[in-house]
């Protein structure tokens, strides 16, 4: 082999990546002969577990390459993440095998990076149809509206644009506090009447931003868990919206904020906007006293990263976890009973492990098939949050997370790094999330939480320095804009094609443009979409949709060298191969093996044998479709 150990490949290491409990794990070293090795050992550690010390024994020699075969295998039992290592014994003394770039095992004297093995529950399954779909993100307020909303929708001092063009308000007010209590209108009745257009982007999941009655338009501020905002319309409303959706082959995904709420909500009341409740603020014998950390009642207590409007909650008291959870009307069982199919958590590493345990066989509990998803920036299998290992995919947790990795690397490559970074990064995630993730995870590549897609791709350093008020009307232009269109269309094509549902951020696929809050959350350009983009992007949507392959087929990579990154799905001698050319000058004699090629997004026939030879121009990307070579 020439590689003493490497955890990504076959020869080494069987099953690939992460694995179910009880099932059994093989792995061979090759140490070269020149060692003399002795012995060797597997060396596991495990959280909450005893450390194991496992013999590895000698199963024959590779007299290509003059190298030994060391082999042991061994079943975990219980769910977890497995830190291990190999000891050798030699002649030359004790080494041991470490984690290297790639998986590829290191000699050293001393270790310092371990291999990670991901262990899921056997007994739990995740459901197929999130990942295997399209997802849209739409923030409610920003997206459609059916009528102005009137004088009875502005509890707490709203502001109502009349103009659904105007830029959202985003200075300070006399206090120097940005209130983010204007609004536009968007409401369910909009959002139902545009069905017809998300049916044509091939969208199968409209994932909503919090849609709960709340003071502030992005509504992370929770008012009442039990109602929609009135503004966006009634529990009726949103009831015709999940049918009118289901019709049309779409679920609805809500946003659970569970970490804390508002705090003039019902729950904590400090401004008396619900006289019909006595809220925490107001009386210690209150409720919804014990569902907060209080320092000094009534005005100290434990807020969301130190702010004041947002009182964290204490999510595993009994009350609590009631009325969220185990309740027969509970929150998350109220939303699925009128039609939602799925939760995403909002910062789901500030919530306990537990209570995310609670949620998920809450919603199991209402539909088996429901999905529960985490908002995770990092890599989700060995998360540590506040000191403590999060426990997301050992079985009963998480059934997916927002894929924050992906966008990163995708804005990084295209912002001149090197495809063997962006692949490295997404064989991590490969390998250390168990596949039934890896192949239902949200593909992002803009939020409500980050600057627009197009805008981080076409966005220089120096626009990003200017004052709030150049970033608020700022619009790329000219080659800049036209630069950043080409990436766009090379990111949105890798973000359709990788395993996990591509989640569009509302008018990214026409072209919308804006730095940070507020400016990334304007409303939807309805009449002056970019139709360029928008053909782009509901052609992505219909390959995907009619492509086994691309749901759920095996991901390779074949190329990763600088500028060029290739890489294939296939499924049987079904073959889908995305090859992306970021440089500026073409790349000439760009060789695949596929036979009875077509261009999936033009329709282009290629005259093949099974050997193709391309050219690929600049800053673009290839989709093609046809039988695999061996």
């Amino acid at each position: 082999m020439g590689i003493i150990y490497g955890s990504r490949l076959a020869e080494c290491k069987q099953p690939y990546g992460a694995c179910r409990s009880g099932s059994p794990v093989t792995m061979t070293i090759y140490p070269p002969r020149t060692l003399g090795v002795t012995g060797a050992q597997l060396y596991i550690h495990a959280d909450e577990q005893e450390d194991r010390v496992l013999p590895l024994e000698w199963v024959g020699l590779d007299c290509e390459h003059a190298e030994d075969l060391y082999r042991v295998t061994f079943e975990p039992e219980a769910p977890g993440l497995y830190w291990y290592s190999f000891c050798i014994q030699s002649i030359q003394g004790t080494r041991w095998i470490g984690r290297g770039r790639g998986g590829i095992g290191q000699l050293c004297d001393q270790i310092q990076s371990y291999f990670q093995l991901t262990v899921t529950d056997s007994s739990y399954t995740i459901p197929t149809w999130f990942g295997e779909g399209i997802t849209y993100n739409i923030f409610p307020d920003r997206f459609a509206r059916s009528k102005l909303p009137t004088a009875e929708h502005c509890r707490n001092h709203r502001v109502i644009h009349e103009n659904w063009n105007d830029c959202p308000e985003y200075r300070p007010d006399s206090r120097g506090e940005i209130k983010n209590n204007d609004f536009f209108g968007g409401n369910f009745d909009g959002i139902r009447e545009k069905l017809p257009y998300l049916k044509s982007l091939g969208v199968t999941t409209i994932y909503f931003n919090p849609i709960f009655e709340a003071s502030s338009n992005h509504r992370y501020d929770t008012g009442d868990y039990m109602m929609p905002d009135p503004m966006l319309g009634t529990l009726e409303d949103f009831e015709r919206l999940c049918t009118a959706a289901r019709e049309q082959g779409i679920r609805i995904m809500l946003d659970g904020v569970f970490s804390h709420t508002g705090n003039d909500s019902r729950y904590f009341n400090a401004k008396n906007y619900y006289p019909d409740s006595v809220g925490a603020h107001q009386s210690r014998d209150s409720r919804y006293y014990h569902w907060y950390h209080w320092k000094n009642w009534p005005n100290e207590y434990e807020s969301w990263w130190g702010i004041y409007t947002l009182p964290e909650v204490n999510e595993m008291h009994p009350d609590y976890l009631s009325y969220i959870t185990d309740g027969e009307d509970s929150v998350v069982k109220h939303w699925l009973r009128l039609g939602a199919s799925a939760w995403r958590l909002d910062v789901a590493d500030e919530l306990p492990d537990e209570f995310i345990r609670h949620i998920n066989a809450a919603a199991k509990s209402v539909r088996p098939d429901a999905m529960v998803l985490g908002e995770v920036w990092e890599d989700a299998s060995n998360k540590i949050s506040y000191g403590v290992r999060r426990r997301y995919f050992q079985g009963g947790e998480l059934d997916s997370v927002m894929n924050y990795p992906l966008s990163d690397s995708l804005a990084a490559f295209l912002a001149g790094g090197s495809a063997e970074d962006f692949e490295e990064s997404i064989e991590v995630i490969r390998e250390n999330y168990p596949r039934e993730i890896f192949y239902n995870l949200m593909n992002i590549i803009g939020t409500h939480d980050t600057a627009r897609a197009l805008t981080v791709y076409g966005a220089t350093a120096q626009d990003w320095q200017q004052s709030r008020d150049y970033r608020a009307q700022h619009r790329l232009s000219g080659d800049a804009l036209r630069l950043a269109k080409c990436k766009l269309r090379i990111a949105s094509t890798i973000q359709f094609t990788m395993p996990g549902t591509p989640c569009i951020y509302y008018g990214d696929e026409v072209g919308m443009q804006g730095f940070e809050d507020p400016f990334n959350r304007r409303t939807y350009p309805w009449g002056e979409e970019d139709q360029e983009l928008l053909a782009h992007y509901r052609r992505l949507g219909a390959v995907r949709s009619s492509s086994e392959v691309i749901k759920r087929g095996e991901l390779r990579f074949l190329q990763a060298e600088g500028t060029l990154l290739v890489y294939e799905r296939r499924l049987g001698e079904d073959c889908v191969i995305v090859a992306v050319n970021r440089s500026d000058e073409a790349a000439l004699g760009i060789t695949l093996e596929l036979e009875d090629a077509v261009d999936l997004m033009t329709g282009r026939q290629y005259d093949s044998s099974g050997s193709l030879s391309l050219t690929i121009p600049p800053l673009s990307v290839l989709l093609l479709g046809g039988k695999g070579g061996a």
